[in-house]
């Protein structure tokens, strides 16, 4: 038996994911955007070890996530599934980030140094980051016209790229990023063509299986097959640049060196 945390877990590929642990067993603990949303799922949350709320755009509301997380326990695995797709605007965080940067990187990447560290991690990438710019001048889309797609796609290349730095930087952990596969969930919409259950099911098997084939780490999965990921994902000074970047924007050190 495992103790999982699941960011995003009220509704699509996260809650498909939490249902699936919680029938193999495992303890899981869910997240909700707020309490509104924590109690839409009262029917799984009350089968779960515990459920924690917080909005992962602000760093206040990441840090709480993170510490509530830690009051109930060290942590097994923690799948970092939530993510925003097509955001109309930049928006602006209540720390003046991009949404789409804020939620599907900076809280991941905060939530990794926050929380206490666990044995696996897993990321949650798209097809789409093959499509993201290696450039790094302007991640937070401060100068730039804002393009939805594209913000998107870069967001998914630097999750993907923190899985595989963080699997260099910590071999004791088994860091994986996943790419779900366009799924009919609210966000793929149900017109998406790739296998939902597929779509969930790599996750919880990194998370928990004695599988030696999924007790690897800084591979890029679909349907619990590696595949090649972007080059930059691979290369060490984009990964370090990437990580310089994150610093720099949240003031957090994820590894020492980069202090």
């Amino acid at each position: 038996m495992s103790r999982i945390f699941i960011t995003g877990s009220t509704d699509g590929l996260g809650l498909a994911a939490a249902r699936t642990l919680i029938r193999e067993g495992h303890d899981v603990v869910l997240h909700a955007r707020s309490r509104e949303r924590a109690a839409a799922i009262s029917e799984t949350s009350a089968a779960a070890l515990g459920i924690v709320t917080g909005d992962l755009a602000s760093a206040s509301e990441t840090r709480s996530i993170a510490e509530q997380v830690n009051a109930i326990g060290r942590m097994d695995a923690v799948i970092h599934n939530a993510g925003i797709y097509l955001e109309r605007s930049r928006g602006e965080t209540p720390d003046g980030h991009a949404k789409t940067l804020a939620v599907n990187v900076l809280a991941p990447y905060l939530l990794t140094a926050w929380i206490t560290r666990s044995d696996r991690l897993i990321y949650l990438s798209s097809g789409m980051h093959r499509s993201g710019s290696s450039a790094l001048d302007d991640i937070d889309w401060k100068r730039r016209p804002w393009n939805a797609s594209q913000a998107y796609s870069e967001s998914k290349l630097y999750i993907a790229t923190l899985a595989a730095t963080i699997a260099r930087h910590w071999p004791d952990v088994l860091s994986n990023a996943v790419d779900p596969g366009w799924v009919p969930t609210k966000m793929g919409g149900a017109c998406a063509p790739d296998d939902l259950e597929m779509g969930h099911l790599t996750q919880t098997w990194l998370a928990t299986s004695d599988d030696g084939a999924a007790k690897v780490s800084g591979g890029y999965w679909y349907h619990r097959q590696q595949r090649e990921a972007a080059v930059e994902v691979g290369d060490i000074g984009f990964q370090d640049a990437l990580v310089g970047s994150l610093d720099e924007l949240t003031g957090v050190h994820l590894f020492a060196e980069s202090g």
